[in-house]
C-alpha cells in the first residue's frame, strides 16, 4: 500500500533500536525522509546506515531528548517536520512505598513532559502547513496498569490526558495526534526481562520466554517490523480521520472490551 507520505520529514525519537528503530524503518521504506535520535553515538551511526539503503536523507542526533539543550538540537536539525514520533524508555520498576518524589518528576520529564514540550515545538508547523502527524510511543499499562510500574503508570496516563484534549483543538487543522500502547514486543528490554525471570526462578532463559509467551493470546512476542508497520500507517494520508485515539498492539494480552 502506498502510504502518501513519500518526501515528508519526520522526527523518530529513541530510534537508534527497538520499537522506535522499527518505526523510523517504515517511514523510511515509505520513503519519508527521517531524523533519528539516541544517547550512544556509535549505535546512532550504524541505526543510520540502515535507513540510508532506503534512498532517504537520514539525519542523526546524538543528545538526550529530555532535557532542553537535547530537544533544541532536534528541532534544529528538522525545524518543521511533518511527522513527530514520541518514545521514551520506560522508569524502572519498583514498589510504592520506595519512590520520592524526585522519581516521579524523573518519570515525568521523561515520559510525560518531553513528549508535550516536543509537541507544542512542531504543532505551530504543521497547523500552517494544515497536515500533520503526531504519534507517542506509551504502552498498554495506560489501559492495565502493572503494579510495579507505578512510575511508568503514573506518567503515561499524565500524557493520554494531555493527547485527548489537544488532539481534538488542532485535528481541524488537518493535524491528527494518537497514541500506540506496545505489549510485549521482542526487543532488547524483554531479553533482559526474560533473563532476569530465568535467574529470580531458577528455570532456563527458554522457559522464562515461554512462560511469559504463555500469558499472551497470539501465543508470541510481537515484532519490531510489526509494530514500525503500525505507526507508519497512523502517519500515513489513509490515517487522517482518526483522532485521539489509544491503540493496542498487545496480541490481544489486555483483556477489556474497549
Amino acid at each position: 500500500m502506498d502510504l502518501g507520505i513519500k518526501g515528508k520529514k519526520a522526527i523518530v525519537c529513541a530510534s537508534s533500536r527497538g520499537l522506535g528503530f522499527g518505526c523510523a524503518e517504515a517511514l523510511a521504506q515509505a520513503g519519508v525522509d527521517v531524523t533519528i535520535c539516541a544517547r550512544q553515538n556509535e549505535e546512532l551511526l550504524n541505526t543510520k546506515k540502515k535507513l540510508i539503503k532506503f534512498g532517504v536523507t537520514v539525519t542523526a542526533v546524538c543528545c538526550d531528548v529530555t532535557t532542553e539543550s537535547g530537544q533544541a538540537m532536534l528541532l534544529q536539525a528538522c525545524p518543521e517536520p511533518d511527522i513527530l514520533v514520541n518514545n521514551a524508555g520506560g522508569p524502572p520498576p519498583g514498589v510504592w512505598s520506595e519512590w520520592r518524589r524526585e522519581d516521579f518528576i524523573s518519570a515525568l520529564d521523561a515520559n510525560m513532559l518531553t513528549p508535550i514540550s516536543l509537541i507544542k515545538m512542531v504543532l505551530p508547523g504543521m497547523i500552517a502547513k494544515k497536515w500533520g502527524r503526531i504519534v507517542n510511543i506509551t504502552s498498554q499499562t495506560v489501559k492495565a496498569p502493572v503494579p510495579a510500574l507505578g512510575l511508568s503508570n503514573s506518567a503515561r496516563a499524565g500524557l493520554t490526558g494531555y493527547v485527548a484534549g489537544t488532539s481534538r483543538q488542532v485535528a481541524k487543522h488537518g493535524v491528527t495526534i494518537n497514541n500506540l500502547l506496545p505489549g510485549p514486543h521482542d526487543t532488547q528490554r524483554l531479553v533482559d526481562l526474560d533473563n532476569s525471570l530465568s535467574k529470580e526462578n531458577k528455570i532456563s532463559y527458554k522457559a522464562a520466554r515461554d512462560s511469559r509467551m504463555a500469558t499472551i493470546p497470539m501465543g508470541r512476542y510481537g515484532t519490531i517490523n510489526e509494530f514500525g508497520n503500525a505507526c507508519a500507517f497512523i502517519c500515513s494520508q489513509h490515517a487522517g480521520f482518526m483522532v485521539g485515539q489509544n491503540i493496542l498492539l498487545d496480541g490481544g494480552a489486555v483483556n477489556s472490551t474497549i
